[in-house]
C-alpha cells in the first residue's frame, strides 16, 4: 500500500501575496546575476480549488515552490526512504517536466512526458543523490488549448517506522479568535484528522476559548478529538508541559504537535511533520519553518543554532534572512537547496516524539525564551536529533515589529540563556557568553535603558539563588519583571494624543544602510567610544532643559546605541510605531546599575563551576513529569 508523504496544495486563503509559496506562473530571468521578473500573469481565477488549477493555453506552470517542491535530500538522510513516486493527474494536451536540484541549486532534467486527454502520470524517482541537499519538482506546460491540473501527490511502498498517532497541544493566552481559525482548518482537513488523536488547547488566559461564539460549531464539528483545559498562566513552557503530559495519557498518540496560538497554519504542514517523523530513522523532532503573518512571502527561520563559545542562538545564513519569496523564488535561491541541519526549532510549530518526552524529560520551568532550544539541546544529548523540515511551515507575528529586549521579557531573555549555558555549554566559564551579557548590560546603560538592566540584574541574582528558584518563580516572575515598569519612566509609551511630541534640535536622521550592514565603531574606536561615554555619563550630569524637553528625536531604525550615548535625553519611536518613548539620562541609576553589573557578572563567572554543577544534578527533577504535575496541581 502506497504511504503519501506529501500533497501538491494550493492555499486556503485567496491571497495573491501566498501564490509564490505554492505555485510559479511566472515567467524569470537573470540579468546582473539576479533573478529578475520578465511577466506575471498569476490570476488567483486559477486556482480551482485546495489541488486543482487550470493552467492557460501555452502558459508555463512551475511546482518548484515552497510548498510543493518535495525536500528530497531530508528524506534520503533522515529516513530509509529511497524510492518515491509522484503521480501527476491532468486533463487536456500538456507536457509534464520532472526536475531535481543539487545542493548548489542547479538544475537537472530527469524526465520529460507529453499527455491527453485524461491522465495519470506516475515518475519513479530514486533518493540517492541528495546527500548535501536538493528538491524534486515538476512544471506543466499547456500546448494550444487550457489543460486542467487535477491533483498531484508523492508517494512510497517503504513501510514507516512507526505508526502512532499524535496529538496537538495549543498554548494559549487571550488569543480565542486565532484559535478558532486554527481549529476551524483542522476540522476542515480530513487527511490531517485521520492523524490526530486528540487536540489540547491549554488556556491560560481570561478571555476563553470555549466563550467565543463560533467555539459551540467547532467543537461539534471535532467532536472529542477536541479538549480544553484551563489553567493559570504558566507561560509557554507550562502551557506545552501540559499538552505534553496530556499526550502521555494517550497510548494512541507517538508524537505531541506543539503549536503557538497567535498563528495561520498550512494543515498539509501538520500533515508533512507527522508523516516524516513516523518515517525518521529514530525518533526525530520535527520543526517548522516561520513565514511572516504580517508580510505572507517573507520566511524568517529556516534553520537554527546554538553557536557554543558565546552560546547564543541565531539562524544558518542570517545575512540572507528574512528570504521574500515574492522576490526570488525557490528555485532562484541556491541556499535553500542545501540540506542545513539545525540544533533547535522554535515551539511555535515543532513535533515531539513521546520517546523524547520518557528520555529527555519535559521542558524547564523557564516560562517562555530559550525553553525550546534548551529543550532540543536535552534532547540531542539524548540521541533525538532536530530537524527544521523544508515545506512545514506557518505563519507567525514576527519580532520585526517589537522588541522584547526592552521590555519585561528581557528578565527571561538574560536567565534562560545563562541558565541553558550552565546545562550545556561545554566552554569553561561559558565562553564568550558573561562578556557578552555583561556588554548588553553597557549597552542598555548607555542608551538609558534602565529597566531592562535592572531586570537582567535580577534575573542573575535570581541565577545565584540556585536551581529552586525556576519553579519557585514560574507562576510570579513575570508579573513581578512587569510591576518593575512602574520605576522606570521610559517605559511608558506615550501614545498619538494629536498634539505632537517635540525635541529641542528635531528629529536626527541618517543614511540608510543596506542589510546587516552598520557604521558602528569597530577595533580601537569600539574601545575608545565605549570607555569614553561610559566615563562621560559617570562624570557629568544631564543638562535642565534636555531633562525637561528632548534632547532628540530618533526613529526606532536610528535609535542604535552608538548613537543615542551622545545625547542627555531622547524621543525614540516604538518599535511598533504605537508611539514614541522618553529616554532620560539618569546619572544616579547608571552609576548604581553600572557598578551592580561589574560585580554581579564577577560574582556570576567566579562561581560558574559550582552553579553549572547545582543546575545539571538538579536538571532532572526540574524537567521530571512528576515536578510539572505538582505544579499543575498547586497552580489550580
Amino acid at each position: 500500500m502506497p504511504h503519501v508523504l506529501q500533497n501538491v496544495v494550493f492555499p486556503l486563503d485567496r491571497d495573491p501575496d501566498l501564490l509564490p509559496l505554492y505555485v510559479d506562473p511566472e515567467t524569470w530571468s537573470v540579468i546582473d546575476e539576479e533573478p529578475v521578473r520578465v511577466s506575471n500573469r498569476a490570476q488567483l481565477g486559477h486556482i480551482l480549488d485546495r489541488h486543482r488549477a487550470r493552467i492557460v493555453a501555452g502558459r508555463r506552470v512551475s511546482f518548484g515552490t515552497y510548498f510543493n517542491a518535495f525536500p528530497a535530500s531530508y528524506w534520503q538522510h533522515w529516513t530509509p526512504v529511497r524510492d518515491v513516486r509522484l503521480t501527476v493527474r491532468t486533463s487536456g494536451p500538456a507536457t509534464i517536466l520532472v526536475y531535481r536540484s543539487n545542493g548548489s541549486g542547479v538544475r537537472q532534467r530527469l524526465e520529460t512526458r507529453e499527455v491527453e486527454g485524461e491522465a495519470t502520470s506516475t515518475f519513479d524517482l530514486v533518493l540517492d543523490q541528495y546527500s548535501d541537499g536538493g528538491w524534486i519538482w515538476f512544471d506543466i506546460v499547456a500546448d494550444d488549448s487550457t489543460a486542467i491540473f487535477n491533483g498531484a501527490e508523492w508517494t512510497t511502498e517503504t513501510a514507516p517506522t512507526r505508526e502512532g498517532k499524535a496529538s496537538i497541544g495549543i498554548t494559549t493566552y487571550n488569543k480565542p479568535d486565532y484559535c478558532i481559525w486554527t481549529l476551524r482548518n483542522l476540522a476542515d482537513s480530513p487527511e490531517v484528522l485521520e492523524l490526530l488523536d486528540r487536540i489540547f488547547v491549554i488556556d491560560q488566559g481570561d478571555r476563553r476559548v470555549d466563550a467565543e461564539d463560533l467555539f459551540p460549531e467547532v467543537s461539534a464539528a471535532l467532536g472529542e478529538t477536541l479538549q480544553i483545559v484551563t489553567q493559570p498562566n504558566l507561560g509557554g513552557s507550562g502551557g506545552f508541559a501540559r499538552a505534553m503530559a496530556e499526550t502521555l495519557e494517550r497510548p494512541e498518540s507517538e508524537f505531541v504537535q506543539l503549536l503557538d496560538d497567535d498563528v495561520r497554519i498550512e494543515p498539509e504542514s501538520v500533515r508533512r511533520s507527522i508523516v516524516f517523523g513516523r518515517f525518521a530513522t529514530v525518533p526525530t523532532i520535527v520543526g517548522a519553518h516561520m513565514f511572516d503573518l504580517l508580510d505572507r512571502p517573507k520566511l524568517h527561520a529556516w534553520a537554527e543554532v546554538v553557536d557554543d563559545v558565546p552560546f547564543m542562538w541565531r539562524t544558518l545564513y542570517q545575512e540572507k534572512m528574512p528570504h521574500d519569496f515574492s522576490a526570488a523564488n525557490l528555485r532562484q535561491s541556491p541556499m535553500l537547496h542545501m540540506r542545513l541541519d539545525a540544533d533547535y526549532n522554535g515551539w511555535w510549530m515543532c513535533l515531539i516524539p513521546v520517546e523524547a518526552l520518557r528520555k529527555a524529560g519535559f521542558p524547564l520551568p523557564a516560562f517562555i525564551k530559550w525553553d525550546d532550544a534548551e529543550y532540543c539541546l536535552r534532547a540531542r544529548d539524548h540521541g533525538i536529533p532536530t530537524v527544521s523540515m523544508p515545506g512545514v511551515a506557518l505563519w507567525h507575528v514576527s519580532w520585526v515589529g517589537k522588541d522584547d529586549s526592552i521590555d519585561w521579557q528581557a528578565y527571561f531573555h538574560a536567565r534562560n540563556r545563562i541558565v541553558a549555558g550552565l546545562l550545556h555549554s561545554s566552554i569553561p566559564r561559558g565562553g564568550t557568553l558573561l562578556r557578552h551579557s555583561r556588554r548588553m548590560d553597557l549597552k542598555h546603560l548607555m542608551m538609558m535603558q534602565y529597566y531592562p538592566v535592572a531586570l537582567r540584574h535580577r534575573a542573575i541574582r535570581d541565577i545565584l539563588s540556585g536551581p529552586e528558584h525556576m519553579r519557585a518563580g514560574l507562576a510570579t516572575a513575570m508579573p513581578q519583571a512587569r510591576a518593575l515598569a512602574k520605576d522606570y519612566p521610559e517605559t511608558v509609551v506615550h501614545k498619538d494624543s494629536g498634539v505632537p511630541m517635540r525635541s529641542r534640535k528635531g528629529r536626527q536622521v541618517f543614511k540608510r544602510m543596506p542589510r546587516h550592514t552598520f557604521d558602528s565603531p569597530t577595533g580601537l574606536r569600539l574601545r575608545w567610544f565605549t570607555l569614553s561615554t561610559l566615563v562621560s555619563h559617570w562624570i557629568h550630569a544631564p543638562r535642565p532643559e534636555n531633562i525637561s524637553t528632548p534632547e532628540v528625536e530618533f526613529g526606532k531604525g536610528d535609535a542604535y546605541w552608538w548613537r543615542l550615548p551622545l545625547f542627555d535625553s531622547a524621543l525614540v519611536s516604538a518599535a511598533d510605531g504605537s508611539g514614541k518613548n522618553i529616554y532620560t539620562r539618569d546619572r544616579r541609576k547608571y552609576r548604581r546599575m553600572l557598578f551592580d553589573t561589574v560585580v554581579l557578572h564577577a560574582r556570576l563567572r567566579r562561581r560558574w563551576p559550582e552553579l553549572s554543577k547545582r543546575y545539571r544534578a538538579a536538571m532532572d527533577e526540574l524537567t521530571s513529569l512528576e515536578a510539572w504535575r505538582k505544579t499543575f496541581e498547586e497552580s489550580k
